[in-house]
This record gives structure tokens, sequence and C-alpha cells, in this order.
């Protein structure tokens, strides 16, 4: 087999990690010896083994391992954090060879596990699969170079391009799109770290913004709040889950919870560069944003995001509030019953 072939198993394993291993990436690895797997692994949730551990401890015959081959998916780490460096254990236990996908860019790894290895004698290989494991790792590589969570956009529009009606008579959502498109949203927010609306949207919906359709961790919930409209019975302020209101308000007179804290902004600057400073303080990977529309439309006048998740419904409201405009990007589009939905990636 090529080493193209045990690199993507190693995704395939990595993506079980997602959204539990966080502030650490979900790396995947894989050990062969004569063409037969004889070990896998993934990063455990943070604090415990990383894949590499994982995947040795699997081996039943240590032996093997002096003749055995390493696939990763990202560069074995040579410092001590919460636990010891992979690439002591790897020459610890006398591997043979090692395959990379591709290199780390912490500070802290950046090539220094590749050159221990290869000071210990380790065949070492770097890039196999390069770009399919910088993408498997975008949150992480996202957080490490630009300095930000990685951030996704996410709405539902009518076919005639328009977020929500001028009007409602109950405080809760208008559904746009269908129950597929709902689920894949719950699906969506069981992966990333955390998800935020602004202050129109709570007192228009109401969102709880867990995980409901789907199994997983809730995300943590940020909320835009300058002038503290929002009401103290919303749900997004009962203290259920992790939240964090960006306000103006010096006393933020709501806080009823120790999961709820409150940071100040300037709402008349860029508030888009502010939330995501702050969110790096909270070591936030990946941020979803869904709504509202003026506050989608702020991070892409900021060009601050990644990815656009675009559900386009079968239904028109003919008038309403207009969808944000996104100029720019890469998409695909899928089908999801009668819901059309386009993923946009930031070029």
């Amino acid at each position: 087999m090529s080493h193209e072939f045990y690199i993507k198993r190693c995704l395939q394993i990595a993506k079980n990690g997602i959204g539990t291993t966080r502030p650490n990436p979900s790396v995947g690895a894989v050990i062969v010896v004569n063409n037969h797997i004889i070990g896998e692994g993934f990063t455990a949730p943070y604090g415990g083994n990383h894949a590499e551990v994982n995947a040795i401890n699997a081996v039943a015959n240590k032996d093997l391992l002096k003749q055995a081959t390493l696939y990763v998916t990202l560069e074995p780490c040579a410092h001590f954090g919460k636990t010891p460096p992979c690439a002591d254990l790897i020459v610890k236990h006398q591997l043979k060879n090692v395959v990379i996908g591709c290199v780390d860019s912490n500070p802290l790894v950046a090539g220094k596990g590749v050159e221990h290895l290869q000071k210990s004698g380790i065949n070492v290989v770097v890039g196999v699969l390069e770009t399919a494991c910088k993408t498997h790792h975008k949150r992480f590589f996202t957080v490490q170079n630009k300095k930000r969570p990685y951030v996704i956009l996410k709405w539902a529009e009518t076919k005639d391009g328009f977020v929500a009606p001028h009007f409602r008579t109950a405080q809760k959502p208008v559904w746009i799109s269908n129950a597929y498109s709902q689920q894949k949203v719950h699906k969506l927010r069981s992966k990333e770290h955390a998800v935020l609306v602004g202050t129109r949207t709570v007192l228009a919906d109401n969102p709880k913004l867990n995980v409901r359709s789907w199994s997983g961790t809730n995300p943590i919930r940020v909320v835009l709040d300058s002038t503290a409209r929002i009401s103290p019975t919303a749900a997004v302020l009962d203290g259920s889950v992790q939240t964090i209101v960006f306000s103006e308000k010096q006393k933020y007179p709501f806080i009823c919870s120790p999961k709820i804290h409150v940071e100040l902004i300037d709402f008349s600057k860029n508030i888009a560069v502010q939330i995501c400073e702050v969110l790096q303080k909270y070591k936030i990977q990946s941020l979803i944003i869904e709504g509202g529309s003026q506050t989608l439309q702020t991070f892409i006048d900021a060009e601050i995001w990644d990815e656009a998740h675009v559900y386009i419904g079968a239904v028109c409201f003919h008038e309403g509030v207009k969808a944000p405009r996104l100029v720019s990007g890469k998409v695909s589009e899928s089908q999801l019953d009668n819901d059309l939905l386009k993923i946009y990636t930031n070029a």
C-alpha cells in the first residue's frame, strides 16, 4: 500500500476527535508493519493521550514497533504540555519510519518534532496528502497562523433572498429551511467550539443555540448585546451553557450564572476584529456566526470568515430582511430534499 493510503486512514479516524480535543488538534495515527495495520489511535479529549500514544498503546506486541512505520496527520510534538512529547515516545520504541501529513505551525513544535526524530535515526517523510491534512486541521492552523478562531457564517434564506419577514406574531423562529437542513445545522454546532448571534436575533427568535437534533457537546454561546436590551429570561442567558456576552455596559445587569461572562467592546469600531481578539483569550478554536443579517454582513465586510453555509429554502417571502451579500469564495452545492445548501470557502 502507498503512503497516501495510510494517511487517508489517519484522516478517517482523526474525525472521531473533532469537537472534543480543543484547543489541541484532532490528529489521527496508524502504525503499519509489512502492509498490515497493527495499531491505530486518535487524539483523546483535552488532557488525554495524543494520537501517537494511543496508536502505540494499541499495539499488542511492542517488539514489532522496531520495524514499524508510523503514519500521522500532523507533526508529533516535541515539547511538554498536558502530556509528555510524542516524539520522545516514538524514539523510545525505536520506530523505523515516520510519515507525516503536515508540519505543525505552532512555534513550540514547528519542525522540532521532525528534527528530533531524524537526529534519533528515524527515517522521516513529510508532506504526504499535505493539503488534505491542512484542511482537516483548519481550525487549529487558523488559530496558530491568523490568531483568531476559524469562522463559519451560517444562514438560511428564501428563494427570493430574504432571511426573515419584517413582521412576526411571536418570539420564535420563522423556519425557512426544512428538517434535514436543521439537523445538519445541529451537527455543525456539535463540531464547532462556539456560536454567535446578534441582539436582534435573540429578541426575534429567542434561540437556545444548543445541540438538539444531533448528539454532541453544546457550543459556547456568544451574544452581542451592546445596550443590555436582551431580557434576563432569554434562553441564551439561562446559564445552562458557558456564555460570553459582548456589551458596552460597564455593569451588565443580567449576570445570573457563573457560566455567563461579560466582555466590553466598542461597538462604534470594527466589532468583528474585537470579538476575535477576545475569543482568543478564551482559546476558542472555531466560531459559527448564525445571525442576524447585519452581524453576518459585519464579518463579511471585515473579510473575517473562512466558510459560509447558506441554506436556500423552497419558500418565498416577497419582502423582508435581505440576506447578507457574499461576493467572493469558491462554492460547492448539495441538495437536502427541497433545500439547496451552498458552502462557500473564502479564497
